[in-house]
């Protein structure tokens, strides 16, 4: 179970969640492969280097993708990011003031960009490299309707 299963409010359910985009793994398999690849020519020693530096990259990934979890209930927006050191945002339906995507040419054409969480108080929280973020912000609009025409 993740942080939002365990944070539940009584009588909350989960409508959406959104995983963070493969496009984190892009430079740490590239770093990987062009590290391997110098080891075998006389720059090995920084092949070394890079392929370490590539590991670490790989494990900084790894730990983003399990670490991030975004979801919209029916009462609140959720988002929690990071491991040791962790940030979270939950508002309910009522404080949201909007959700803002920022994507890039690419990340339109793979479907990944940055969901910006403005609350009210005018706080922006970046969230990067969600996957479908176009789906979870319309699945969010649709729940805050939904709650504040009640």
């Amino acid at each position: 179970m993740g942080y939002v299963e365990n944070n539940l409010m009584s009588n909350e359910k989960i409508i959406y969640k959104a995983k963070t985009h493969w496009i984190i793994f892009v430079v740490c398999i590239f770093l990987i492969f062009f590290g391997s690849a110098l080891l075998a020519s006389e720059a090995a020693p920084v092949g070394i280097l890079i392929l370490l530096y590539g590991f670490y990259d790989l494990c900084k990934a790894l730990i983003t993708k399990y670490s991030t979890e975004l979801v919209v209930t029916n009462k609140r927006v959720i988002a929690k990011v990071g491991f040791i050191r962790r940030l979270t945002i939950e508002l309910n339906h009522g404080k949201v003031e909007g959700l803002m995507i920022d994507q890039s040419i690419v990340g339109r054409i793979l479907d990944y960009g940055t969901l910006f969480i403005a609350g009210t108080g005018g706080q922006k929280t970046p969230v990067p490299m969600i996957d479908s973020p176009l789906k979870f912000r319309k699945a969010a609009l649709e729940v805050i309707d939904i709650q504040q025409s009640k």
